[in-house]
């Protein structure tokens, strides 16, 4: 399928400024014509004096193709002999005389850093994922079980020979789908692949907002790799950032010799924290960029979803700001109102056109309703980060047994809100760099210890209601921090402790997809039912997880103390046989083997305000499953 393309009309300007058109990558960038034998380029720079394309095609010459002023500020022309595979810039003379060559902002593909050219493209692929699209709405729902593998492509897996080279997007379809699929995973997010120029910035600092970035390959290769993890049944989320931009002279920043993408006053454009540019949410122009930009990686890469990134920095004029430091909006008050907007027709765009994908926010804060419907005053997400939970069970399980009953209610408090949004549980990148250890590292005790406790809380998060996020490395007890520069120490996996905590990860995936009581209502109130949430002294928790049968029943109890507890009871709803289904002190995963034959037959005893009881052998620093057995009634 080529490229589709058009000249400016006067709808496209019309809907450009008003910031509504979510096709702009049809009318802008480079659209090569074999019909004519050359390239249509489109560029918006309102306050150019002149432009003009330069390239391989006319040896750089800043004079030998300019560009014709439409409306809107747009900038278009036809350049003969210009073909897919050429390098080209934008050559920019502003009214103020400041001179400047810039990256194509509509570019399909860049040339791979630290090099800044933009590259003519055709984006033809022949897909293979029919089966997928027509289920994919399915496989995304509220209703489905979402197991996400947060991937940095980079980093996964590296060549050693070639001085850790990354492997590209066709290497990574032979290794990292199978790894994936063996896993159990329903979805993999990938940290941003848009072209970037920064390679530690880990692809948040993006120029390149239409162009996977060319360190992998071309954009073709990856489509390849999203193409063939559809044919094996899983989807790709992509993290997006339409946030914030890097001040790299060939990036979107003072574009045309104006601050065209970014407010020009830096208590509203510059970002404290990443010393970067925040967008003009007020401008229509910008607007229609950034739309057009989600809808193209749903289009054009049949991406499953966008996980967007820093949304509580767009909603908060103040954010990270101190006083002074910020102007208050309209009305006096810190919300941006226009990046409000923004993201409001953004998940109005996409659901209207993708009603099968999912936008997925991290959004850090408690503003209300991140993930509902926008008619009813909602952001229009589908779902919202959990980072409350995140860090409340860190917080816990980094504590000393000894000390964790004073602690109780960071584990409980979630309840709380738990179903207030459609909500992702993430154990993401952000929790395992800039020293705060990784995961097992954050475990306390010994080395038993510190294993029994990273089982226990992947079990634990398979057991809370809400779709699940853990970052490559987790799944194995990778010791140290993770490093975009170097890969996953996949050597761990010759250690029988570390086997077993994959061997874990991707059998609580299965149970996860397999038992609909873990998933099918797990965004309502009705999905989870407290069993006894007082018994902070013995540091032990337990619950039920329910379907929408009677007969979809599972109890789950937790046991984050060092101590065994025999003859511990717990009450259920039901008469019969409960089946242990899953146990994480099971010494296939590296525990001591404690259990309970099984399963247990409940006995007439009533207990926490149920008519019988369970009386079950628990592990230490453990968690349990029992689902009843309705075949043996």
């Amino acid at each position: 399928m080529a490229t589709s393309t058009r000249i400016l009309n006067e709808n496209d300007a019309y809907l450009f400024q008003e910031g509504t058109h979510a096709k702009m990558a049809e009318v802008l960038g480079a659209h090569f014509r074999s019909d004519q034998g050359g390239t249509q380029f489109g560029v918006w720079a309102p306050n150019a004096r002149s432009v003009s394309v330069i390239g391989d095609f006319n040896a750089w010459n800043q004079d030998a193709h300019s560009l014709s002023r439409e409306a809107a500020g747009i900038w278009q022309g036809f350049v003969p002999g210009a073909y897919p595979g050429a390098h080209y810039k934008y050559h920019i003379v502003s009214q103020n005389k400041y001179v400047v060559d810039k990256a194509d902002p509509y570019g399909f593909f860049h040339d791979t850093p630290p090099r800044t050219s933009s590259i003519i493209w055709d984006l033809g692929y022949e897909w293979h994922d029919q089966e997928w699209m027509a289920r994919r709405a399915a496989a995304n729902s509220l209703a489905a079980p979402i197991s996400i593998y947060e991937v940095h492509l980079g980093s996964w897996h590296t060549v050693a020979a070639e001085g850790d080279r990354p492997l590209t997007y066709r290497e990574l379809t032979d290794q990292l789908i199978p790894y994936v699929k063996e896993m159990g995973f329903t979805h993999v997010e990938f940290m941003p692949v848009m072209e970037h120029p920064f390679y530690g910035s880990w692809g948040y600092q993006t120029t390149g907002y239409y162009a996977p970035t060319s360190r992998y390959g071309t954009p073709q290769d990856f489509m390849y790799l999203i193409d063939r993890f559809h044919q094996e049944g899983i989807g790709v989320i992509l993290d997006w950032v339409p946030s914030h931009f890097p001040q790299d002279e060939h990036g979107l920043g003072f574009f045309d010799g104006m601050h065209e993408y970014e407010p020009a006053d830096p208590r509203r454009g510059i970002h404290p924290d990443w010393n970067s540019f925040i967008f003009d949410y007020s401008r229509g122009e910008v607007r229609s960029f950034l739309l057009s930009s989600a809808l193209f990686w749903l289009d054009r890469y049949h991406a499953d979803g966008l996980r967007v990134d820093a949304v509580a920095s767009m909603l908060y004029l103040d954010y990270s700001r101190k006083a002074g430091e910020w102007v208050p909006n309209q009305y006096g008050g810190r919300e941006n109102l226009d990046a409000i907007a923004f993201l409001r027709r953004l998940n109005e765009d996409v659901y209207r056109v993708h009603p099968d994908v999912q936008t997925i926010a991290e959004e850090s804060t408690a503003w209300p309703m991140v993930s509902k419907p926008t008619y009813i005053g909602g952001l229009g997400f589908g779902f919202k980060w959990d980072m409350g939970w995140m860090h409340d069970t860190l917080l816990y399980i980094s504590q000393d047994p000894f000390f964790r009953k004073y602690h109780h209610h960071e584990l409980t408090f979630r309840l709380v809100y738990a179903f207030n949004e459609n909500f992702v549980l993430p154990l993401s990148h952000d929790e395992v760099v800039y020293g705060k250890r990784s995961l097992i590292n954050k475990m306390p005790g010994d080395d038993w210890q510190k294993f029994a406790n990273l089982r226990l809380l992947f079990a634990y998060m398979c057991a809370q209601p809400g779709k699940k996020l853990l970052f490559m490395g987790g799944e194995f007890g990778q010791w140290s921090e993770w490093k975009h520069d170097g890969s996953l120490d996949w050597n761990l996996l010759q250690w029988d402790t570390h086997a077993g905590i994959r061997l874990l990860v991707g059998d609580l995936n299965n149970l996860y997809r397999s038992e609909v009581s873990l998933h099918t209502s797990e965004n309502t109130s009705a999905s989870f039912e407290w069993i006894d949430v007082h018994d902070a002294e013995k540091n032990v928790l337990s619950f039920l997880r329910k379907g929408r049968s009677e007969d979809e029943r599972i109890a789950v109890v937790c046991n984050f103390s060092p101590v065994p507890r025999a003859n511990y009871r717990i009450g259920v709803p039901a008469k019969g046989f409960w089946k242990e289904i899953l146990n994480t002190d099971a010494r296939q995963y590296g525990g001591t083997g404690r259990g309970n034959f099984g399963g247990v037959e409940t006995v007439p005893i009533p207990l926490h305000g149920r008519n019988y009881s369970l009386t079950i052998d628990l592990p230490p620093l453990a968690a349990v499953f029992f689902r009843l057995d309705v075949s043996a009634s």
